[in-house]
């Protein structure tokens, strides 16, 4: 009976081992590629000879932690690194995710920290040469510099028509987190065309691939374009109105009478101080000792309001005050029409778009590196914990193991800092923006996010502003509620009077022609400079 029982044991155990041993190779299954920078990275990642590439990379620890990562150790530097996946990604198999972790460790003013997911080298790169002009596939995370402020998702996809790659960027991306915490940015690309952009696990925006709401330009072009030889018709009136040609100038029309004439009804005030001048020498002024008249020229004391014309109704040379001229009518223009020979705005027909193709799925191209392709005026940008999984629950519990523990410690000790040095009133505005930088998020602002980010930009350095940003944002909110709540655009007239179509384009990169980082806006602070020691009044 013991040799039965200790037979079923050693059963249950071997089979209990097996069943751990499956579920650890179907998870690593899903794992496509896993970066932890517990080891230097030097033979792995091969950073660019290209003579633009001067940043210096680091193996280094994440500050607070023993955790290490791949450091941007330079400001005002352009850095570029790449490492080649030993299996190509493909990325027309299912879902895929992209996540990685990066640390802000000095905030970030004006700089990328975002990851380039390239094709293979057949596309016409090498590793040595990686560069802003190496092919890829998709560029994904945070970019901040001037108004610019959000997370890129770019997507590059080739039509099948012309042939030709085109950037798809994200429409109203979520902005980057503003503290220098690690936090992990995710993208997850599912088969049925969704996109889901998360940061810290956090859903911040869904799009569709093949929405033209969600990307511009959308990768579906539109099926008819204007036609490029169409010319506007000699002849054609678009004038609306038109002065009425039967329309006289009246003969009391007066053009050159003032809009003001002086009060000829105004007297003058009793007690007015006619000999006393507007301005006195300061009478508590005196010359400073080290005043020299051959080196700082004739002293003067400085001048004050005279106080006597506080006290009076006035002083020095009175004149009459001015009125508006009732005889005034300013220019004569003859009053406007409408016109008869109007035919509306003018724009070329439609015709069918060469370009124009139908898609089921994108065509994705398939990821054989990733790149760090950056300029940056920052330097303690801290990259980690690089994966491409095939399951969302995998980089779940890469952010639950090696993200979330590293955050929370970031986080008690960020509040420790914040009730040691800041006062309440500092607390309070931080809460504040904090706040105001979740609702620039909201999808309902659509174009009116880069304002609400520009204002919020300005506040941050200057927090006296707090109060007239809040109500400024309120106003915009309640601006677009208006708009969605009282109509929208209105109707287009038909093709003589309908606007001229905006043609398809690519949302401008903001650095090295490839969604990289602007260039920083300075401010120059003006400096009122005065003589040395003189206090002479200039007339």
């Amino acid at each position: 009976m013991k040799e039965q029982n200790r037979r079923m044991w050693t059963q249950y155990a071997l089979l209990l081992l097996a069943g751990c041993f499956v579920s650890q190779l179907y998870a690593s299954s899903d794992v496509k590629i896993y970066e932890s920078f517990d080891e230097a990275f030097d033979g792995r990642w091969i950073v660019s000879e290209k003579e633009d590439y001067n940043g210096a990379w680091k193996h280094a620890k994440s500050e607070g932690h023993d955790d290490y990562g791949l450091l941007v150790s330079e400001k005002a530097r352009k850095y570029a690194i790449v490492k080649e996946l030993d299996d190509v990604v493909d990325l027309k198999d299912g879902a895929v995710v992209l996540q990685y972790e990066v640390r802000l460790q000095d905030g970030l003013e004006c700089g990328g920290a975002y990851l380039k997911y390239l094709r293979p080298q057949e596309a016409g790169w090498i590793p040595k040469e990686f560069n802003n002009e190496s092919p890829y596939t998709i560029m994904f995370g945070p970019d901040k510099c001037g108004t610019t402020n959000k997370v890129h998702f770019i997507l590059k996809h080739k039509n099948p028509k012309s042939g030709e790659y085109i950037e798809h960027h994200l429409k109203f991306p979520p902005s980057v987190p503003s503290d220098k915490l690690t936090h992990v940015y995710t993208a997850v690309l599912k088969s049925d065309n969704e996109l889901l952009i998360l940061i810290d696990g956090e859903e911040k925006k869904k799009a569709n691939f093949l929405s033209a709401d969600d990307f511009e330009p959308p990768l579906i072009p539109a099926e008819t374009i204007p036609d490029p030889e169409d010319k506007k018709p000699e002849g054609w009136d678009e004038r609306a109105k038109i002065p009425d040609p039967d329309a006289k100038k009246p003969d009391d029309w007066d053009e050159d009478a003032p809009m003001e004439i002086e009060d000829e009804d105004a007297e003058k005030p009793e007690g007015w101080l006619d000999d006393e001048p507007e301005e006195i020498d300061d009478p508590e002024a005196t010359k400073p000792e080290d005043w020299v008249d051959e080196e700082d020229g004739e002293w003067e004391a400085p001048k004050i309001d005279n106080p006597k014309c506080a006290e009076g109704p006035g002083c020095g040379e009175w004149k009459r005050p001015m009125k508006s001229n009732p005889a005034y009518k300013g220019k004569w223009h003859a009053p406007l029409i409408d016109n008869p020979n109007y035919k509306g705005i003018w724009k070329p027909r439609d015709i069918p778009n060469p370009n124009y193709f139908e898609l089921d799925r994108p065509n994705f191209e398939p990821i054989a590196a990733i790149g760090i392709e950056i300029w940056t005026m920052q330097d303690g940008i801290l990259f980690d914990n690089i994966l491409i999984a095939s399951d969302e629950k995998v980089a779940e519990s890469y952010r639950k193991t090696a993200w979330k523990p590293k955050f929370d410690a970031e986080k008690v000790k960020q509040k420790a800092e914040e009730v040691a040095n800041s006062g309440g009133l500092k607390g309070f505005q931080k809460v504040v923006f904090d706040l105001l930088y979740k609702v620039a998020d909201i999808p309902l602002l659509g174009e009116h996010k880069s304002k609400v980010l520009d204002l919020l930009a300005k506040a941050e350095t200057q927090p006296n502003l707090t109060v007239g940003v809040v109500i400024s944002i309120i106003i915009v909110i309640f601006t677009v509620l208006l708009k969605l709540i009282f109509g929208g655009k209105k109707q287009q007239p038909a093709r003589a009077t309908a606007e001229p179509k905006k043609s398809d384009g690519a949302e401008a990169s903001t650095s090295n022609n490839e969604g990289a980082t602007e260039e920083k806006e300075e401010q120059n602070e003006d400096a009122a400079a005065a003589p040395r020691r003189r206090t002479r009044r200039d007339n």
